[in-house]
């Protein structure tokens, strides 16, 4: 199983390792010349190439459909032609607009499955996708079209979160109006394409009361005073919506955000600070389910973890508030360290579990109590609450 399902992981990977050596040849950092077009490429790169391919492997897992896999295989494959010289721009791109596209075929069938207001929120974040990545093809300028983008992650997640909280929030409105929320969401996006004066605002005081959303209705509220897995799990997601509700107010006062220091903060507080802290949070739970691969969870989680949100604090409030380059760079460079921290960590935990497994002499982690399978076929984060 394992080995069927990594071929389609591995360019998310790659792009994931490219998008941070274009992050640093943009600040003008140490990086390795992989491709003249991979600065212009950065952006897509990272939202679609590598988190579009994740989040499409797992909802193909969840679907159990040989041909839910061809989303992250469009997406993947599509990712690394962005910074294939030889092949024009537009190859990859178009293979993006395919994958996305794929993907929201996904949760057309997962919908047809459960029709659950998780999935609808869900599949709302892949019609953002496919709308950018559309556009981009079209010719829009990645800035102009960055909002779309983060719709896409943001809605992703939030429908996530839903899914996991479905069984505490059943015989509630707060489905339901987290689907009126995320339609804002949408419309709000589509507004700062086409009214960037107004459309901008909007999409902040969406993005807020999404942020509110999560802050009154998310298992975080009690896991973060677990131990282990489920606090470092809250931990981190409550990192995230601190992050994306830094975005909200920067998009609700400064409004367009095209260049500078509030385009920068903005777009690093919704992929760094929110994007990657979930990808951090639910690693140990989603990779397992993914590849049938144990990754126990360990204390030094935390490190990559703390060094994101520490270094993007320092990138952010000190040198995109304060026009200092300095710890910009600084932060900037340790942003990329952190991600790559991050997944050395996954992979130690991983290696230590086998060894474990086959009998070397390592100290085996504490094992995860069953996690109980949604509609969608994803599985819920375990909720651990001191008595």
């Amino acid at each position: 199983m394992t080995r069927r399902r990594l071929p389609f992981l591995l360019p998310g990977a790659l792009a994931l390792l490219l998008g941070i050596d274009g992050g640093f040849q943009l600040m003008g950092l140490p990086a390795v010349p992989v491709s003249q077009r991979l600065p212009e490429t950065h952006g897509p790169l990272l939202v679609l190439g590598f988190v579009g391919t994740l989040i499409a492997l797992e909802r193909a897992v969840a679907l159990r459909r040989r041909l839910g896999f061809a989303a992250p295989a469009l997406l993947g494959l599509g990712g690394l032609l962005l910074v294939a010289s030889p092949v024009p721009l537009r190859g990859g791109q178009a293979l993006l607009v395919a994958g996305s596209a794929a993907m929201a075929l996904l949760y057309v069938w997962l919908w047809r499955r459960q029709r659950d207001d998780a999935v609808l929120v869900q599949a709302l974040g892949a019609v953002m996708a496919t709308g950018g990545a559309a556009l981009w093809l079209g010719g829009v300028p990645v800035p102009r079209l960055l909002p779309w983008l983060a719709a896409f992650v943001v809605l992703t997640i939030a429908g996530e979160r839903l899914e996991l909280a479905r069984l505490e929030l059943l015989g509630t409105p707060a489905p339901a109006r987290l689907v009126g929320v995320s339609v804002a969401v949408v419309i709000a996006t589509a507004a700062s394409l086409l009214w960037p004066a107004w459309g901008f605002p909007l999409l902040g005081l969406a993005v807020l009361a999404l942020v509110g959303w999560l802050a009154a209705h998310d298992v975080t509220r009690r896991t973060i005073r677990g131990t282990g897995l489920p606090r470092f799990v809250a931990a981190c997601l409550l990192a995230g919506y601190a992050w994306l509700g830094v975005a909200g107010v920067v998009w609700l006062l400064h409004g367009p955000s095209l260049e500078g220091p509030a385009y920068d903060a903005s777009v690093h507080a919704v992929f760094l600070g929110f994007t990657m802290s979930m990808i951090m949070a639910h690693a140990p739970v989603i990779l397992p389910a993914v590849l049938r691969v144990r990754l126990p969870y360990h204390r030094v989680m935390y490190v990559p973890a703390a060094l994101l949100h520490l270094s993007l604090l320092l990138r952010t409030a000190v040198g995109d508030a304060r026009g200092l380059s300095g710890p910009r760079e600084v932060g900037g460079a340790l942003n990329g360290l952190a991600l790559l921290l991050f997944v050395a960590v996954a992979a130690w935990s991983a290696w230590s579990a086998r060894s474990a497994r086959t009998g070397s002499v390592t100290t085996p982690a504490r094992p995860v109590p069953p996690r109980a399978p949604s509609p969608s076929g994803r599985t819920a984060e375990v909720v651990e609450v001191p008595r």
